[in-house]
C-alpha cells in the first residue's frame, strides 16, 4: 500500500513538472509569480486533468484516479463559474486557449 501511495505520488509530480507550471503561470499569470489567479489556476488543473485522462485510458478500474479525477473537474468548473460571473470575455478567450469544451 506504502509502495502504491509512493508511485502515485512520483506520477504526479512527472507530469507536471515545474518548468511546465512556470509556463503555465506565465501565460496565465498576470506576472511570473502570480500562481493564485483564477485563469492560473484553471490553466493548471487543466494540465492535471488532461494527464489524469490519459492514465484513465490505461487503466479504466483506478477507481483512486477516477475520483480524484472528478474532484479536479469539479474545482476547475467553480473556478470557470467565477470568471464566468466576473468577466465573460476572459471566460470565452480562457475555454479557447485551453480548449475546454462547454
Amino acid at each position: 500500500m506504502r509502495l502504491e501511495k509512493r508511485f502515485r505520488e512520483i506520477y504526479i509530480i512527472m507530469y507536471l513538472t515545474t518548468e511546465k507550471k512556470a509556463e503555465l503561470i506565465k501565460q496565465f499569470g498576470k506576472s511570473e509569480k502570480d500562481s493564485g489567479s483564477a485563469k492560473c489556476q484553471i490553466a493548471i488543473y487543466t494540465e492535471r486533468i488532461n494527464a489524469l485522462t490519459e492514465k484513465m485510458k490505461e487503466n479504466h478500474k483506478d477507481f483512486v484516479t477516477q475520483r480524484s479525477l472528478l474532484k479536479l473537474v469539479g474545482k476547475r468548473r467553480s473556478l470557470l463559474n467565477y470568471v464566468k460571473d466576473h468577466d465573460i470575455e476572459e471566460y470565452r478567450s480562457l475555454i479557447k486557449a485551453l480548449n475546454i469544451r462547454k
